[in-house]
C-alpha cells in the first residue's frame, strides 16, 4: 500500500499528469510524467515541497474485477521503491494495458524501469 501522501486520489491530479505530463509506452503499460518546473506561476503538477504522487489506471479492457486489482497490487508494489527517486512534487500516473494481466512480474518491472527511464530522460523528435 502506497502512504496516503503518496497517493493520487483526485481526477484533477490525474488530468494534470496525463495532459501536462511525458507519455512514455511499452507491450503492458504507459506511463504519464509530470514533473513541476521553478516557475513565476505555480506548477500544475503540485508543489514542489510535496512528495512525488502515483496513481493507477486499470481498465475493463485487461480483465474483470479480481485481474483488474491484482494487476494494480502488482503494479504499487513496483512503483513504491520508485517514487523515492522522482523529483519531489511529480505526479505519476500508471496506466495498465490489456497485456498486463498476463505478464510476469519480471516483464512489468523491467516495462515500468524503461518507461520512466523514457519518460524522464530527454525529448527526442520523431522520426518522419
Amino acid at each position: 500500500m502506497l502512504a496516503a501522501a503518496q497517493r493520487l486520489r483526485r481526477s484533477t491530479d490525474f488530468a494534470a499528469a496525463v495532459r501536462g505530463g511525458r507519455r512514455a509506452g511499452r507491450a503492458t503499460l504507459v506511463v504519464h510524467l509530470s514533473v513541476p518546473t521553478i516557475s513565476d506561476e505555480p506548477a500544475p503538477a503540485g508543489s514542489p515541497d510535496s512528495p512525488a504522487r502515483a496513481g493507477f489506471v486499470v481498465s475493463k479492457a485487461v480483465g474483470n474485477a479480481v485481474v483488474r486489482n491484482r494487476v494494480r497490487r502488482r503494479l504499487r508494489h513496483l512503483v513504491r521503491p520508485r517514487l523515492g527517486e522522482l523529483p519531489p512534487g511529480a505526479l505519476l500516473v500508471v496506466r495498465a494495458l490489456p497485456a498486463s494481466a498476463e505478464a510476469s512480474s519480471a516483464a512489468l518491472d523491467a516495462d515500468l524501469a524503461a518507461a520512466l527511464a523514457a519518460a524522464r530522460g530527454p525529448r527526442r523528435g520523431r522520426g518522419r
